[in-house]
């Protein structure tokens, strides 16, 4: 089985993050969103995968993965351009795949429990299409599918205005090569893309056999900035205290935190997790960092305040101003405009921007 990463789409919601850049290599909790799927496919088995390069700076996705070697896989890069839908992105894929199934896997999602025991179940079985699903409150929001009572899927629906169950498409598809005749005679939706959703309802019609696999652990698709920090939120409920770096007198680290190298926590700081630290930062004197908060390699933070956020990395951060739920991109500085008593500040910040509270 080959596997199939889906790196394009534009990322409108998650911009200014996104004007320089794709959207799947925001980090969470310190690392690439697109590396979670990327080791899901492997921890799967599947290490032979094709990556799906869009019109967004496509060559910062080559950069972070290269050939693939330094993570176990071997990577192909295919080119979509501009992101026309699921289905027109798999098609891209369609000569990489030659005859294997694979699996085909957007690049924004975060799972917890991987795809090990659906693809397992997906060889074993031999369905024509295997799909996860996810139970969520806003169903109205996605793909959505209805199932028999035996987990088979019996319709398919895209953002339906009226859905007929709360499952969720994930993104997360076990195909083979008989989808591809069907994408071949799709036509643009009214979003003019290619439906997947559309491709796989044609599959069950003409008799394919399509199982639904539903998400057990939880799973996040980060394609705005409250899902990219919830999802921030989950993944640091998992880590383990790790301090690499140097740690004051005078300054406290509680509970589960992770210092990378290099890193100083000065005197009067207070890191209380689950917090990330990268590598090379500097954190302090005076500075508190709350939980569930994560900081990329480099950054500094001077007499901050800040918790639930994250910040992608060499950023600046000099302002008493308490920061919260925020997305600081590379680059950035925050720092005090005048003495004003401070406050909660709600922030999306773009990379390369300075910012004066």
């Amino acid at each position: 089985m080959k596997g199939l990463i889906l790196a394009g789409g534009h990322g409108t919601r998650l911009r200014p993050l996104t004007h320089t850049g794709p959207k799947q290599l925001i980090p969470i909790a310190n690392k690439a969103n697109i590396l979670y799927c990327l080791e899901d496919l492997r921890d799967a088995g599947i290490t032979d995968i094709g990556v799906i390069l869009g019109d967004v700076m496509p060559e910062k996705v080559r950069e972070l993965l290269g050939d693939g070697r330094g993570f176990g896989v071997r990577i192909t890069y295919l080119v979509q351009g501009f992101p026309a839908g699921i289905a027109h992105a798999i098609q891209c894929a369609e000569s990489f795949m030659g005859p294997e199934p694979f699996c085909a896997y957007l690049g924004d999602n975060v799972l917890k429990g991987g795809i090990r025991p659906m693809v397992e179940e997906f060889e074993a079985h031999r369905y024509d299409a295997e799909v996860m699903l996810c139970h969520v409150p806003n169903p109205e929001k996605f793909g959505v599918a209805e199932l028999d009572g035996q987990g088979h899927i019996v319709s398919l629906v895209e953002k339906p205005k009226a859905p007929r169950s709360d499952l969720a498409l994930v993104g997360i598809y076990l195909l083979r090569t008989s989808i591809f005749p069907i994408i071949h005679d799709l036509k643009p939706s009214w979003r003019n893309e290619l439906e997947i959703t559309e491709a796989l309802d044609h599959l069950r019609v003409q008799g394919g056999k399509l199982k639904a696999h539903i998400v057990t652990g939880w799973w996040k698709d980060t394609g705005k900035p409250e899902d990219i920090l919830e999802a921030n939120h989950l993944l640091l409920e998992d880590i383990e205290r790790k301090i690499e770096g140097t740690v004051e007198a005078g300054a406290r680290v509680e509970g589960r935190v992770r210092i990378g190298a290099r890193s100083v926590v000065k005197a009067g700081s207070v890191i209380r997790g689950p917090v990330v630290i990268g590598q090379d930062c500097i954190v302090g004197p005076e500075t508190y960092v709350g939980p569930y908060t994560s900081i990329g390699d480099a950054s500094r933070l001077v007499g901050a305040d800040i918790e639930s956020s994250i910040v992608i990395g060499e950023a600046v951060i000099e302002t008493r101003h308490k920061i919260v739920n925020s997305l600081i991109g590379r680059y950035a500085t925050i720092r005090s405009a005048d003495g004003r008593l401070p406050k909660g500040q709600q922030l999306i910040i773009g990379e390369n921007s300075s910012l004066f509270l």
